[in-house]
């Protein structure tokens, strides 16, 4: 009988062994990240000018962010960007905008987001990015983006831009 017993127990120790299974944790909705980068435009079109970033100025963004995330397809962002140009020798904080939009999770780590433009040069307007993580970590992750931005108003001509993003998000 002792040895039934120890059969037994071996084996049920054995099998709970040999069939427990490590699962990868599975996300929960709403997801929440957090986001740091630095914007660089790089060209801007206009019916008036051509204008490039780097010729007699430099313009740079710093966005931050969050991203919620409904489900792994589709979120929504906020965004915030100040902006200062150095030009003629100085530096100034030249604009800030408020950028909230939808994400949509296009797969392979690339992300699309259509976000709304609201400056404090009185411009506004609409930027779709595209967003690429290119290194994922355990608990942060960096990307790239292409923003493509479109503005109107403050009595200017529309004009339809181009630049790179590069950050962090966590």
């Amino acid at each position: 009988m002792n040895l039934f017993k120890t059969l037994a127990t071996l084996l049920s120790l054995t099998s709970t062994t040999i069939f427990a299974q490590s699962t990868s944790p599975v996300p929960t909705y709403p997801k929440i990240a957090g986001y740091v980068g630095i914007l660089h435009p790089i060209v801007t079109f206009s019916s008036s000018s051509t204008d490039f970033n780097f010729d007699n100025h430099y313009v740079v963004g710093l966005p931050t962010g969050i991203n919620i995330w409904k489900n792994a397809k589709i979120g929504f962002s906020a965004e915030f960007v100040p902006t200062i140009r150095v030009e003629n020798g100085t530096s100034k904080m030249s604009n800030f905008m408020f950028h909230p939009g939808i994400l949509v999770a296009l797969g392979k780590g690339w992300t699309f987001a259509g976000r709304a433009a609201f400056e404090t040069s009185g411009r506004y307007g609409l930027t779709p990015v595209l967003n690429k993580t290119v290194i994922k970590g355990k608990s942060s992750s960096m990307f790239a983006a292409l923003p493509l931005p479109v503005r109107f108003g403050n009595d200017r001509p529309t004009t339809f831009g181009a630049g790179f993003q590069f950050g962090i998000a966590f």
